[in-house]
């Protein structure tokens, strides 16, 4: 904890070296992009797209799992979804899984999660279970599966829906390797995941 907390100390020293950008950002935030992605702190969506203060806006979820819209409750991720399309005007979503997920590697190989019951009952918004290799560590094809159902899901979203319709919004699935840096988008044409 102790090199997060002396970098937190210094960042404002930092940041005064660039008043003008931090001057910005007090006005508001048009970001162009809402990413959506895992919780897993090896997932760094700034650091794997170079985005500056501003640009993304995310939404960090255990196994970048797009709930259902029609909850009988609004979610924290709807109302997210929501705000980005339709206040903040985001012209894309990315949905980025990545190798060695936790929540889709759990869900592939089937484990019992009872010991951890909030877990499991958000890991059955994933429905249904990504197909994989249950014996890869890396879960990559598991984890391609889940992203194309969490953008099926998205879809389903009105304002997602509005914003296919009317031609400015577009919907990109990632693939994340941390053990390479890689990102592979899918590429709807062939229903494959090319390397960017």
């Amino acid at each position: 904890m102790q090199p997060l907390i002396d970098h937190a100390r210094s960042f404002r020293q930092r940041s005064t070296e660039r008043p003008e950008e931090f001057a910005r950002l007090a006005q508001g935030q048009s970001p162009q992009v809402l990413f959506i992605t895992c919780s897993d702190s090896r997932v760094v969506p700034a650091l794997i797209t170079g985005a500056r203060p501003g640009q993304l806006f995310e939404l960090r979820t255990a196994g970048n799992i797009v709930p259902p819209y029609a909850s009988p409750q609004p979610t924290s991720e709807a109302a997210t979804v929501e705000y980005a399309v339709d206040v903040l005007g985001v012209t894309d979503i990315v949905v980025c899984g990545h190798s060695h997920c936790g929540a889709v590697g759990a869900l592939v190989r089937g484990d019992d999660l009872t010991a951890v019951p909030a877990v499991r009952d958000w890991l059955a918004h994933s429905a249904p279970r990504p197909e994989g290799a249950v014996e890869d560590p890396s879960v990559a094809e598991g984890v391609k599966n889940h992203v194309l159902t969490q953008l099926l899901r998205l879809r389903s979203y009105p304002c997602v829906e509005r914003g296919l319709d009317e031609g400015h919004l577009r919907l990109h699935g990632w693939f994340y390797e941390v053990h390479t840096g890689a990102v592979l988008a899918h590429d709807s044409s062939s229903d494959t995941f090319q390397t960017l």
